[in-house]
Parts: C-alpha cells; sequence; structure tokens
C-alpha cells in the first residue's frame, strides 16, 4: 500500500549568512517573508491537495536568491516578490505547469 504523506514538497532557502559573505544569502533577499507569504496563500488556495511549504538551509543557488525547490517535481525557482510567489502557486502548484520565466535552469 502506497501512502503519499504530501504531493508536494516545497523547500524554500532562509539561510542567513553573515553580511558581506561573498556568496551572500537568501535571507537577506526578504526569503524568509516570502516563504511565509507562499505558506499561508498556498493554505489559503489549495486545500484540496496536501502540499508542504518548508524553510531550508542553504540550496547552493545564491546567486539567484531567494531561491525555492519542488518535490518531487525537482523544479527550482527564483521568486524574488510575492507576484512571482503567486505565480508559482497558481500555476505549478495549482494547474500543474512550470512557471518557466521564474525556473532556475541547469
Amino acid at each position: 500500500m502506497t501512502n503519499k504523506f504530501f504531493e508536494r514538497h516545497v523547500f524554500f532557502c532562509t539561510n542567513q549568512r553573515p553580511d558581506g559573505h561573498p556568496k551572500g544569502c537568501c535571507a537577506s533577499k526578504n526569503s524568509t517573508v516570502l516563504r511565509a507569504y507562499m505558506k499561508k496563500k498556498t493554505k489559503e488556495l489549495v486545500s484540496d491537495k496536501k502540499i508542504r511549504i518548508n524553510a531550508s538551509g542553504c540550496l547552493d543557488h545564491c546567486e539567484f536568491g531567494p531561491t525555492l525547490v519542488v518535490y518531487p517535481d525537482n523544479v527550482w525557482y527564483s521568486c524574488k516578490t510575492e507576484e512571482e510567489v503567486d505565480q508559482v502557486i497558481n500555476e505549478h502548484l495549482i494547474n500543474d505547469r512550470i512557471a518557466e520565466n521564474l525556473q532556475i535552469k541547469k
């Protein structure tokens, strides 16, 4: 018997580094506020799906920050505004389409 705890799991980088660190960090780019916003909006809009929004440590794509990854899809995004977070929620989490203009590509 297969039991899925979550259909999708979003990890949103909220890593904090000291000021002046050469890699920078997502926390200094408002990621903590954006993650909280995504969690709240997802609960409001996607109550019929099992989706988890978690804070994470460094996802090692600091130059694109704030960054997040959606599993099991393994799709990476750069979201700098609430509007961009809304786009990921609406396109990816609700309508199962990649928000290509926000996707971090390898």
